[in-house]
């Protein structure tokens, strides 16, 4: 596999929203409905960016923020920024997903999906720290809308819809390690011109994003954020997918590891994996003694012991 890497260098950003218009075209999405003035002083939030937030028929948004900037003589800057699928290394949303509708693609490291697959569970988006996944009814069913990553330009030998858009050149697209390289070129001259809060988001984040940015202003007027990290939820779910069945059993088990979370269990309960043998934290997954289960509670019975079904005075009777 051959990692692949979007650049997104905001220092170059017009604000013209070309890429959002080619996303929406390639991908055959609609506009949102919108009043006849959105800038009226009813429906007008005192900001720029439109849509205000993704939606299920928009997966890339350019950010508009003013932030107080003293290297200008009004004292007021811009900083643009990019709101899509960060394509993560360590994707919480492929690692939550129990019907495996979500998943990387084997040929670039991009997080992309199969709708047909989707059970309409949203727990991908539970797992997301850059809140992303969105959802659209398809004949009646609720199924996942995000940025795939262009895999199926990419695999025909071209850039993402996204990228080709881009007069200014703020998004290039290529090999990772090549993206990163441009993205440390840039900071340093950007540096150099004295733009000290410049930095570069993407490179360690997530174990390493797929969408590498060059931030001008430094994270915070730009979006971005700190420090992101995977919801306990999503390793509770990649605790229980190797122990049990496919399809509707994982699914299942999915939710009711959903509604285990939400009961509340007390901290440190040690079960066993009864796959290997390994005693295990129920809260954080880590294998706390390897082979040997004790005569503790499997996964399965710790998460499934929460659940109404087949007590008295359920649906169950014996």
């Amino acid at each position: 596999m051959t990692e692949m890497a979007i650049l997104f260098d905001s220092s170059r950003c017009t604000g013209c929203r070309g890429c959002q218009v080619a996303c929406k075209c390639w991908n055959d999405l609609p506009s949102e409905p919108t009043a006849e003035n959105p800038y009226d002083s009813v429906n007008w939030d005192g900001k720029f960016t439109h849509p205000a937030d993704l939606n299920s028929c928009t997966r890339l948004i350019m950010t508009f923020e003013d932030f107080e900037d003293e290297r200008s003589q009004k004292r007021v800057g811009w900083a643009f920024g990019r709101r899509a699928c960060q394509h993560c290394t360590n994707a919480g949303c492929v690692n939550m997903c129990p019907a495996g509708a979500l998943y990387k693609d084997e040929e670039t490291g991009m997080v992309t999906y199969d709708q047909d697959k989707c059970i309409g569970c949203q727990n991908c988006s539970a797992a997301c720290p850059y809140d992303v996944p969105r959802y659209e009814d398809r004949g009646g069913k609720t199924v996942i809308n995000k940025c795939s990553g262009c895999v199926d330009r990419i695999a025909q030998g071209m850039m993402p819809a996204c990228v080709t858009t881009c007069q200014p050149g703020a998004l290039q697209f290529g090999t990772r390690e090549e993206m990163i390289a441009l993205a440390n070129e840039r900071l340093q001259l950007l540096r150099d011109r004295g733009y000290e809060d410049a930095c570069i988001y993407g490179e360690n984040e997530m174990d390493g994003l797929h969408v590498i940015q060059v931030l001008k202003h430094g994270m915070k007027p730009h979006g971005a954020v700190e420090n992101p990290q995977i919801p306990p939820a999503a390793f509770l779910s990649g605790i229980m997918k190797p122990v049990t069945a496919v399809g509707a059993g994982a699914t299942v088990l999915g939710l009711a590891a959903m509604f285990g979370l939400a009961a509340g269990y007390k901290r440190d309960t040690l079960v066993y994996n009864d796959g290997n043998g390994d005693t295990i934290s129920l809260e954080t997954g880590e294998v706390t003694k390897q082979g040997n289960g004790p005569d503790e509670r499997t996964v399965m019975e710790a998460i499934t012991e929460n659940l109404p079904i087949g007590k008295k005075g359920g649906d169950d009777h014996e």
